[in-house]
């Protein structure tokens, strides 16, 4: 019999993710997407930005900028934010509503560790939406995480929703992971796992995963789409920041000495502190 209990506790783990920072060519078309297909609330809005979330927590931010390169899917960048949702009938209620409203949908799979729903928003930045699956079941037989990219049973999914509507976004949800196209999964390792100290929770061909106090994944970076891909070029809309919050404060200072012990600048201001992966992502640490 599943529990509460059998279900990873993000706001434990000694890292998870907080808000992503994207910037779009089309603010309003953008920010509407996001209220209309996600249900995410407008938190706040001022001259080309504007923040979503829960009605607790931010979780987006949009930033504006009509003069920005198009999102080219070979460059280092996204491949999707996944938004977690708090139970499989909140999954079932979301996709219902999104078939229901015709929002365009891109695949669907069964990942062993999680269900997951796939789709873009206007400007191409993908999007996962995904429930876990009880943690009893993500080990293999060495208490490995086990991962496959398997068919979704979409309508067995759909009947969890048990006749009951979608009303927005959950207030407990949460963005569960980001997943990044890197140009080299050896240089991403060294990065995200060598400095950022995250475990090397599986692999997939082209794929490493991330994970934090034993979750599959909070980061990923693959190869699939961009390869050899270099430092992403300034003025082109896509992925800007990538907020990750810290549990210990003094986890924050390792990562900070580890970071200056590989040459790799960092800054500091109020909201913590921020440095750059090899491909130019920001990455910004709080506690």
């Amino acid at each position: 019999m599943t529990t509460v209990t059998d279900f990873f506790d993000m706001h434990a783990a000694p890292m998870r993710i907080g808000k992503v920072q994207l910037k779009v060519r089309d603010l309003d078309a953008a920010a509407s997407f996001y209220t209309s297909a996600l249900g995410l609330v407008r938190l706040a809005s001022s001259d080309g930005r504007v923040t979503l979330g829960t009605a607790t927590a931010p979780l987006l931010e949009l930033l504006g900028d009509p003069a920005l390169a198009p999102n080219d899917r070979r460059q280092a960048g996204l491949f999707h934010t996944a938004f977690l949702m708090p139970t499989r009938a909140d999954l079932a209620r979301w996709l219902a509503h999104a078939v229901a409203t015709r929002v365009p949908l891109q695949g669907a799979s069964d990942h062993i560790v999680s269900e997951a729903i796939y789709l873009a928003d206007p400007e191409g930045n993908g999007i996962e939406v995904y429930v876990d699956r009880p943690v009893s079941r993500w080990h293999g037989p060495a208490g490995e995480i086990r991962m496959s990219t398997d068919p979704l049973d979409a309508q067995a999914l759909l009947k969890a929703a048990d006749g009951t509507e979608w009303f927005g976004f959950p207030d407990d949800g949460m963005i569960g992971h980001v997943h990044l196209q890197v140009g080299d999964t050896a240089e991403a390792d060294r990065f995200y796992s060598g400095v950022l100290g995250l475990d090397i929770a599986a692999r997939y061909p082209g794929a490493s995963f991330y994970g934090s106090g034993g979750y599959h994944h909070q980061l990923a970076g693959n190869i699939w789409n961009s390869r050899r891909a270099g430092r992403r070029p300034d003025g082109t809309g896509g992925l800007d920041t990538v907020e990750i919050v810290i549990r210990l404060a003094a986890d924050i200072e390792a990562i900070a000495a580890r970071a200056e012990s590989a040459g790799i600048d960092i800054s500091r201001d109020d909201d913590g502190l921020t440095l750059h992966d090899p491909w130019g992502t920001a990455i910004t640490l709080r506690n």
